[in-house]
């Protein structure tokens, strides 16, 4: 206590002779007799200035087309390609402003560095240059949202009708998928139904889920929208998929959907890159916890023929007899199982927004 006591007044001694010797130099300005010697430090900071606008620049652009392919995959999609251009008109327009600001910002600290006997010219103020840079950012910050907005709305909007229909869950630390079985059309799924064998909480009750399946890997067609519907089972997560240009937030209590058509198969892109060991990705890119790293799951793009065979090969939920043990179970205990019921499958429609798809078999011809 006393080393704590002796500590704090030796704090406020300094705090105490720091305020007088301000109090002493501000006397000295106010009576005319204060001389501040500049050296010649003062230039030695401008020359600094300019250096580190040269060599930090020079660093910078090296280090971003060195970096360049790692950052920017091949595009795999059809709104990938959109997605990029718009991203890379955003970043001309937002990196020549940021060039310019930051050359003039150091060429100025080096040119009007402090000189006896000059003075900074007072400029009040100018209506003209208000305008101006007023006016043109709102005009192209305008043009670039709407721009945005347009491409959002599309990819977020309805899917077409035949569009494959996958549905992701995030949890702590992996991803859970599932299909719509043969009348292309999700089941109800209640959360108080989940258990060790109904990761899901399929709601078997529901006819609609009885021939829904689940997979470990995601598979869908080549050239065939895929409609993508998220949700999280406990934190946030994220839909990410590089080469497809997807991302989207996967969201406790609330589903989100994206829809993609991807352009190239697996087959194609290991061609294309010359990696027999690629592998398409949909990773978590938020921090959801400690083992965030390793919640992947593996993408497979299928030639159409390909994708009808992987899917006529898939068990449906109704010949897995464990979860349906363990359904009848927990139901049972919690009082539930009307999940067929006409209120239960609207509240369903209106949660994922699910509605009917195109059957399997017309799907033969895509």
């Amino acid at each position: 206590m006393t080393a704590l006591t002796i500590l704090l007044v030796l704090v406020l001694l300094l705090v105490v002779f720091g305020l007088l010797f301000r109090l002493q130099i501000l006397t000295s300005i106010f009576s005319g007799s204060y001389v501040r010697e500049i050296g010649m430090s003062n230039r030695v900071n401008a020359v600094l200035m300019l250096v580190f606008m040269v060599v930090g620049g020079a660093a910078f652009f090296w280090s971003f087309s060195e970096n360049f392919n790692k950052m920017n995959p091949p595009i795999a999609s059809i709104h990938g390609h959109v997605m990029e251009r718009m991203f890379w008109i955003t970043m001309s327009v937002i990196g020549a402003a940021f060039v310019l600001t930051q050359v003039l910002l150091f060429v100025y600290s080096y040119k009007y560095q402090h000189k006896e006997n000059r003075r900074a010219y007072f400029f009040a103020h100018n209506n003209t240059i208000e305008v101006v840079w007023t006016i043109i950012p709102a005009i192209v910050m305008a043009s670039l949202i709407f721009a945005g907005w347009k491409a959002w709305t599309r990819i977020t909007g309805p899917a077409p009708k035949d569009a494959v229909v996958v549905e992701v869950m995030g949890k702590q630390f992996n991803w859970l998928v599932r299909y719509p079985g043969r009348d292309m059309k999700l089941g109800v799924v209640n959360y108080r139904l989940i258990d060790a064998s109904n990761d899901f909480g399929f709601d078997l009750s529901d006819k609609a889920a009885l021939d829904d399946f689940t997979s470990t890997e995601i598979h869908v067609p080549k050239g065939h929208p895929v409609l993508i519907k998220i949700r999280s089972r406990d934190v946030l997560h994220a839909v990410y998929m590089p080469h497809f240009r997807v991302q989207m937030y996967a969201v406790p209590g609330m589903p989100t959907r994206f829809w993609f058509t991807p352009t190239m198969t697996t087959d194609e892109m290991r061609a294309h890159l010359g990696n027999p060991n690629f592998k398409y990705e949909l990773a978590c890119n938020q921090i959801c916890g400690k083992s965030h790293y390793a919640m992947k799951a593996t993408v497979v793009v299928d030639e159409p023929d390909d994708y009808q065979a992987w899917y006529a090969k898939q068990s449906p939920n109704s010949a897995n007899a464990d979860m349906m043990a363990s359904y009848k179970q927990t139901s049972e205990k919690a009082g539930l199982g009307k999940g067929g019921t006409k209120g239960a499958q609207e509240a369903a429609i209106s949660e994922t927004g699910e509605t009917q798809a195109m059957p399997l078999s017309a799907q033969a011809s895509m």
